[in-house]
């Protein structure tokens, strides 16, 4: 028998199983997609997070970048790091990059289905493995989470993420947000020759008639050679717990506001140490109240800015209020940050 069982090999399944390793549990990873896995993501890691990988030794490919930009039809406003860049990796680069490291560690990545989960009081069984504990790891709309009877209702507006590389050299060393009337627009330098944009709105419909809502950025774009579109959603995912048993949820799988803050890759890695730890002290009972002590100010700061920007009237003010305060517009992004 295992010491982990890790369902899902997205980033969020590889860092578990990375601590996991390094803490000295046996550990297996279960995933049937080949890497790399792509996904529709803005790309754009916080300063936060790379540092999460930095204490894992993991050299990430990509472009630093060093704050953040709000643009509108009127205005730009600046808001730079205080300490230490982000980085703009393309998610395939990344997805590499994680399963080098999980290779060089000896953990064993196996093509196979998870199947149906039964729980005893020392273990879990599902299909043919068997182990002490079950990161499930395994997604937004995770199968696990809805087997174990853990989603809630979904509140609010229901949002959508669409992304797209354009192939240009990047103008700015900013993640760039544009503000339209239906969505968001994040542009994010990802190598010295290409940017991603990823499109954030509660309006259906494919990536160019979303762009040109984004009037100077698509003019920007327009004739640059481009990659294909991906999408996701809905985003916003309500999770009534992150353990049942022995089974405990990370990622995506364990909740989910909004991209619009670039919060995701952060409190998964988080998470993933969270969880190995509750592991290593027998403490699974645990995790769930640190996982939301950990993750508070990022899930309050992302939610109090999707209600923002829901609401009409609030939304046109973001930009205006953050060019009268820039000094809180900049205190907001660094507390987002680190």
């Amino acid at each position: 028998m295992i010491d982990l069982l890790v369902a899902g090999g997205g980033p969020a399944g590889l860092v578990t199983a990375l601590h996991a390793a390094r803490a000295g549990l046996s550990v297996t990873v279960v995933e049937r997609r080949h890497a790399p896995i792509d996904k529709a993501c803005g790309e754009g890691m916080m300063p936060y997070t790379v540092a999460q990988l930095d204490k894992l030794g993991i050299t990430l490919p990509g472009k630093p970048f060093r704050g953040i930009t709000y643009v509108d039809p009127a205005r730009r406003v600046d808001a730079p790091f205080r300490a230490g860049p982000g980085m703009g990796v393309r998610r395939t680069a990344l997805h590499t990059a994680l399963t080098d490291a999980v290779q060089a560690a000896g953990v064993d990545v196996v093509d196979a289905h998870i199947g149906s989960i039964t729980q005893e009081a020392e273990s879990v069984q599902c299909g043919p493995f068997r182990a002490r504990y079950l990161a499930a790891a395994d997604g937004l709309h995770s199968p696990i989470r809805r087997s174990l009877g853990l989603d809630r209702p979904g509140r609010g507006p229901r949002r959508w993420g669409l992304r797209r590389h354009v192939h240009t050299t990047p103008w700015s060393d900013r993640v760039e947000v544009y503000w339209g009337e239906h969505g968001e627009a994040l542009v994010t330098p990802v190598a010295d020759d290409c940017v991603g944009i990823a499109i954030l709105t509660a309006r259906q419909g494919p990536f160019e008639s979303r762009l040109t809502e984004f009037g100077g950025l698509h003019e920007r774009v327009t004739g640059c050679p481009r990659g294909p579109e991906r999408a996701a959603g809905p985003l916003r995912q309500r999770v009534a717990a992150r353990r049942a048993g022995r089974v405990l949820l990370v990622g995506d799988a364990a909740g989910y506001v909004d991209a619009l803050t670039g919060e995701g890759l952060g409190i998964a890695f988080g998470g993933a140490e969270l969880l190995v730890n509750c592991v290593l002290a027998e403490r699974p009972g645990d995790y769930d109240r640190q996982w939301r002590r950990m993750s508070r100010r990022y899930r309050l700061l992302t939610a109090g800015l999707l209600l923002a920007v829901e609401f009409g009237p609030a939304r046109s003010a973001i930009g205006p209020a953050a060019a009268v305060l820039p000094s809180a517009f900049g205190k907001i992004v660094n507390l987002l940050a680190y």
